[in-house]
């Protein structure tokens, strides 16, 4: 992390809510809000609806699937469809929106929606419900690594944004030099 530019001792006037906004707004530009709140989103998203699929299993409490269908046949509409959804809704808002102001915004439900979907990847992966046999792990697996590149970002943004730059610096050299080769033959 970096050094913070202001004084650790200087006192804060309101109240604790006042205050810890002043904190966030201090240390935190609209890219380090949407990291943290994808990060955040992402993780409580994660452990809560695998406790409500524990609790369907289990049948703890009013819980239950969503189904459709009639007495034909019922279809069980797992929580992935719910992820991509979301994903889908803030990825098209995201391309069409051209203020950066709505990132913070927008990196909640994509948050929730990429936990929905990475905690049925087994079952996408296998495509046939393996929820909870030892392949259904594979989901936790996942969601843990994609849990934790989040939390790496977050913590690294100003790296990894300097590493994005100096990538694309090198490859616009590499570009250059084609051209320039291309242009002598």
């Amino acid at each position: 992390m970096t050094k913070c530019d202001h004084a650790l001792d200087a006192p804060r006037e309101g109240t604790l809510a006042q205050r810890i906004k002043h904190v966030a707004d201090t240390h935190l530009n609209y890219r380090r809000r949407a990291a943290l709140r994808l990060v955040i989103s992402f993780v409580v998203t994660f452990g809560l609806i695998r406790l409500l699929t524990y609790a369907i299993h289990n049948n703890l409490g009013p819980f239950h699937d969503i189904v459709i269908g009639g007495r034909s046949g019922t279809v069980h509409i797992h929580h992935y469809m719910w992820g991509l959804t979301l994903i889908a809704v803030c990825g098209f808002l995201a391309l069409t929106l051209e203020a950066a102001r709505w990132h913070p915004i927008l990196a909640i439900p994509f948050g929730v929606g990429l936990a929905l979907v990475l905690d049925e990847f087994a079952l996408l992966l296998q495509l046939q419900d393996v929820y909870w046999t030892s392949k259904g792990m594979v989901s936790v697996a996942i969601a843990i690594l994609v849990g934790a590149l989040l939390l790496a970002y977050y913590l690294g943004q100003c790296f990894w944004h300097d590493v994005v730059a100096e990538l694309r610096r090198g490859f616009g050299y590499v570009r250059r030099a084609e051209t320039s080769i291309a242009g002598h033959i």
